[in-house]
């Protein structure tokens, strides 16, 4: 880079080392959920060395966390400009125009520029899972399994990308290798809590049920310590809106909820999750009336974590509360049938 020298000069009398213990803040900050901190050691990190890509790549992928789209990719874009081979400000920039921006073919740009600079398994396997996560957006599972056959099998240094590399085979049925990537990512990654549920869903496809339910609880167990997300609404704006998004129904649909119990929680019990509860639903339809003659609810159970996984910002909340209950009524009951919002691509 240009500023090599003087960057010399900083790393002997010490800015530079400041420089790196912001950095290094930052990224620590991004990972305890502490955005508003790790923005500020971004910040820090520009201060001392305004041409950085490193302090660039940070602030973008603190501003993608913090739903700013469009401005993480522009962060992204000036550590390009300053790097033009930095292989991690590439993909990161692909991320955001694969979701929520959905530029498939930009996106696509990145990773193949990604991959020609890539230099070990790593950063191969990260390029290609970007480029299966396109293409199982626009829903082109034929081309997502043509790239998952591409994926290197590790040894990975990076103990997330086995669970990463297993789940991109799942999703294409492959069993037997996200068997076996599962099985590797639980000695080095335990404590991930998609890993167990994704663990969950191999033993039901493998029809041992038993092991099911154990991996969901655990995939239950470590969602409850998971942090909520910086936009969150309090529980209380969190019911409001739901009761809210329930009265909102089309007709048909309204009729089947109206007069239920509304009962709004973090996450669906162990004692429901043991007995076949998806341990990730948003919501469940309890005390259903078969002997009406038409679709009749008695409780409808909503759960605010995993709704908030399926959500990217605040503002999104109140009409994707109302989709997903639509969804679920017309699983439980197709005779209502109508014009129902097909599921969310990122839930």
């Amino acid at each position: 880079m240009a500023n090599s020298d003087s960057k010399q000069d900083q790393i002997e009398h010490g800015p530079m080392d400041q420089f790196s213990a912001h950095l290094d803040r930052g990224w620590d900050l991004l990972h305890q959920g502490d955005l508003a901190g790790a923005l500020l050691s971004a910040e820090k990190s520009l201060e001392l060395d305004a041409q950085s890509p490193e302090a660039y790549n940070l602030l973008g992928f603190v501003r993608a966390a913090q739903g700013e789209a469009a401005e993480a990719l522009e962060h992204y874009r000036h550590a390009l400009a300053l790097d033009d081979s930095f292989v991690e400000a590439m993909l990161n920039a692909a991320e955001v125009l694969i979701h929520p921006m959905h530029d498939f073919d930009a996106a696509q740009g990145l990773v193949r520029d990604a991959l020609d600079l890539a230099e070990d398994d790593d950063e191969v396997a990260d390029a290609l899972l970007i480029s299966f996560d396109a293409h199982m957006h626009q829903g082109d599972r034929q081309a997502a399994a043509v790239v998952a056959g591409k994926l290197p099998g590790g040894p990975f240094s990076n103990p997330k990308l086995d669970f990463l590399v297993g789940r991109a085979y799942f999703e294409v049925e492959r069993l037997d290798q996200a068997q076996q990537l599962f099985e590797r990512a639980l000695k080095r990654d335990h404590d991930n809590p998609d890993l167990h549920y994704y663990l969950g869903l191999l033993w039901e496809a493998r029809e041992k049920p038993e092991r099911a339910v154990l991996a969901f609880v655990q995939a239950r167990k470590l969602d409850a310590l998971e942090p909520d997300p910086p936009w969150t609404v309090t529980d209380e704006l969190f019911d409001k809106q739901v009761r809210k998004a329930l009265s909102s129904l089309p007709d048909s649909f309204a009729a089947a909820v109206d007069g239920a119990m509304v009962i709004t929680s973090d996450l669906p019990g162990v004692e429901l999750v043991a007995d076949g509860v998806d341990p990730r639903a948003a919501l469940v339809l309890d005390a259903i009336d078969q002997r009406a003659t038409e679709p009749k609810v008695g409780r409808v159970f909503v759960y605010k974590r995993n709704i908030q996984r399926a959500v990217e910002d605040a503002l999104e909340l109140p009409e994707q509360l109302g989709e997903l209950l639509q969804q679920e009524l017309a699983a439980a009951f197709p005779v209502l049938g109508g014009d129902v919002p097909p599921p969310l691509a990122h839930a």
